[in-house]
């Protein structure tokens, strides 16, 4: 029973620092969160304005 709880902040950082290693994650939308939440700015306007950047981003691609 010696075993540390962890944060809030703990585990979100734990999270967002292993996002990119789950399976079936998009890669580029897995760096993009992390990105976000290391800055500060994981923010409902913000992933919606990644998500759209990346969607023009890929259909510039393909």
């Amino acid at each position: 029973m010696n075993q540390k709880v962890k944060s809030g902040i703990e585990i979100l950082d734990e999270f967002f620092e292993e996002i990119k290693e789950l399976d079936n994650v998009d890669s580029s939308i897995a760096e993009s969160l992390s990105q976000l939440y290391k800055q500060g700015k994981l923010t409902d306007a913000n992933v919606k304005n990644m998500l759209q950047n990346l969607r023009e981003s890929n259909e510039n691609k393909g």
